[in-house]
């Protein structure tokens, strides 16, 4: 059993010698320090010695599932082979025929709620929405949502994307809406809207995509951001400006991201081992290095796979006991809501 147990570890041979024959992967959205992306995609190349192409890191979901839609009958490095997008959009590209089943050699690890029984996508790692704020330029760092309403924060929030597209800023808006006592789903976005609405007729809101460098230029002194986003371009920044991670005392949402693969990729062989090699240890384990608790977490804590050097560089633990794990209808309903409500309710055009 034991042999067994290492033999599955690894991807099959026939599966790398299909892929190494393709001789390339190309992947979309993936920004070198989202979870440690840069990492994992050299460690990948190096490991396999395939080509990988990186389309658009800035990206959001909906732009994800666009390119999809829009290179279906590109053989090119333009069409996508593999998408990372949030929860909510994995069963939307399943019934609209845009992926195609896959089931990794670790897929029992893989927690069931958070992966399609069918294996066309699959829970990847998940984050806890934070703030990160420029202390060169906000004296007093928030604590709570309600704080960002004071008029000491005028012209200093914003989101870390579109909320009309990108699932990190439509989490954002759910986030808030979690804050106000308000129930997961469309009662929470629409709470959200409201939220957002108030903070832009204050004159609190920034309609910028913040970023790092958004942050440090001061344009956005304070970003609503995943937390491994966040403590990321911490790292990144190394004190220039000095700046501060929170996890808020209320309204504390986690959010799962999924892996598929496109029904139309042109390397199906190189996208499986992609898979494989983001779910093995190795490249489980390089997520958590970009602060992302990985879809893997739990069994291998249990296994005793992780470093505890690893582990002391996350957040207190304490930070992530109110997180509140949303079901999957609760994340489409809340999408539904903010993506269809964003124009009306807030008008904030964000870009």
């Amino acid at each position: 059993m034991a042999t067994t147990a290492i033999a599955r570890a690894e991807a099959p041979a026939e599966l790398i010698a299909a892929a190494k024959a393709e001789g390339e992967l190309t992947v979309i959205a993936l920004p070198h320090d989202w979870c440690g992306y840069g990492a994992v995609i050299e460690g990948f190349k190096a490991k396999y010695g395939l080509k990988v192409n990186e389309l658009n890191p800035d990206a959001g979901s909906a732009d994800e599932v666009e390119a999809i839609k829009a290179n279906k009958d590109n053989k090119g490095p333009q069409a996508p082979d593999v998408v990372d997008v949030g929860l909510a959009f994995g069963p939307q590209m399943k019934a609209e025929g845009l992926v195609q089943p896959y089931k990794v050699s670790t897929w029992d690890e893989i927690p069931a709620n958070v992966k399609d029984a069918d294996g066309y996508w699959y829970g990847d790692y998940y984050g806890v929405m934070s703030m990160i704020v420029n202390k060169d330029l906000v004296s007093n760092t928030p604590k709570d949502w309600a704080d960002l309403k004071k008029a000491e924060y005028s012209g200093q929030v914003a989101l870390a994307g579109d909320p009309r597209a990108s699932n990190q800023a439509i989490l954002g808006v759910l986030a808030a809406g979690l804050s106000t006592g308000a129930k997961a789903g469309k009662e929470a976005g629409e709470a959200g809207l409201g939220y957002f609405a108030e903070l832009n007729k204050a004159g609190s809101f920034v309609p910028v995509i913040g970023k790092a460098g958004t942050l440090a230029q001061g344009s956005t002194p304070i970003v609503i951001a995943w937390d491994y986003n966040a403590l990321s371009w911490r790292d990144t920044l190394a004190g220039n400006p000095p700046v501060d991670v929170i996890v808020p005392e209320t309204g504390v949402l986690a959010g799962v991201y999924v892996q598929a693969i496109s029904a139309y990729a042109p390397h199906p062989n190189a996208a499986k081992l992609w898979m494989e090699y983001l779910y093995s240890d190795e490249g489980q384990l390089g997520w958590l290095k970009g602060y992302c608790h990985p879809a893997r977490f739990n069994a291998m804590s249990a296994a005793g796979k992780i470093p505890k050097d690893l582990l002391d560089k996350l957040p207190p633990a304490a930070s992530y006991e109110k997180a509140y794990f949303p079901t999957l209808e609760e994340v489409d309903a809340n999408k539904a809501a903010v993506t269809g409500g964003w124009d009306k309710v807030v008008g904030a055009n964000v870009q």
